[in-house]
């Protein structure tokens, strides 16, 4: 079976919430007890770890991780399996972690985002903002590596005005859009990190009577159920969220029942959605 250490906490994002759901009837339906946390603050990774100690869980996904790279390998030294989403391969490298069961399950976030910023150059857009998750998470510097990348790649300029923190959360991202819109200079287009933070953005604008996508475009990132329900309908980067998850308990049950100790890693691709959202200049 799985279990869940952060109450409701979880279900308020629209990205973690799916996995939580998909790694409990994996879990279930294979007769393990698998944890599921999200990594929010250093006293996570010790309840993790006493969860492990204590003989509780047969194998824990971590979810949204912090950058801690010792105390991940503080876990992973446990020998108990254990599966990360979202964490950067390289940052373990030197943790001589070979013998140890782990796995590390990615999304292709870095060309997602290119092929969205892409997109919004097709429409004609060269003044391209970003509203940027947090960057002491994988896909929150992959996401945003991809916007550099693709201005860079296309001579376009942009400054730190181009450029708010929305931390993957709706209210922060609210703020920070109003914040752009006092200091008169929007861009004709948004990359939003995440699909949350692109909703915000578009409520905010549309309380400061901006209209989307005829006044400004924005495409978002996960492609969470409400994005095509939203008006106008958001365009996105969807994730195979349950794909990932699956996987995710997958390699925990193989792990469990061959003792395999070899790391793993493994990219799962994403793929464009094109809706209402934006606009042809």
């Amino acid at each position: 079976m799985a279990e869940r250490l952060t109450g409701n906490r979880i279900y308020q994002n629209h990205y973690f919430a799916p996995i939580v759901d998909t790694v409990i009837d994996t879990a279930n339906a294979a007769g393990y007890y698998v944890l599921v946390h999200t990594v929010y603050t250093q006293d996570d990774y010790l309840k993790i770890k006493q969860a492990f100690q204590q003989r509780r869980i047969d194998g824990g996904i971590i979810v949204g991780t912090q950058k801690d790279t010792e105390r991940i390998a503080d876990i992973a030294r446990l020998g108990k399996p254990f599966v990360l989403i979202d964490y950067d391969t390289s940052e373990l490298a030197d943790q001589s972690l070979d013998e140890h069961p782990m796995s590390i399950i990615n999304s292709s976030d870095f060309e997602g985002a290119c092929e969205a910023m892409r997109h919004l150059i097709r429409l004609g857009h060269r003044r391209i903002g970003h509203i940027r998750g947090r960057m002491n998470t994988y896909s929150g510097r992959q996401r945003f590596l991809a916007y550099e990348t693709i201005m860079n790649e296309y001579g376009l300029p942009y400054d730190d005005r181009d450029i708010v923190d929305g931390d993957f959360l709706k209210d922060a991202a609210y703020e920070q859009i109003v914040r752009m819109l006092k200091l008169d200079h929007m861009p004709t287009a948004l990359f939003s990190a995440n699909d949350d933070m692109a909703l915000a953005a578009i409520q905010a604008f549309h309380d400061n009577g901006i209209r989307v996508p005829d006044d400004i475009s924005i495409i978002g990132f996960d492609d969470i159920p409400i994005a095509s329900q939203f008006i106008p309908s958001l365009s996105t980067v969807r994730l195979p969220i349950y794909d990932m998850s699956k996987e995710a308990v997958n390699q925990i049950v193989g792990m469990c029942s061959s003792g395999t100790s070899t790391p793993h890693s493994s990219a799962f691709p994403t793929e464009l959605i094109i809706r209402d959202s934006c606009k042809r200049l």
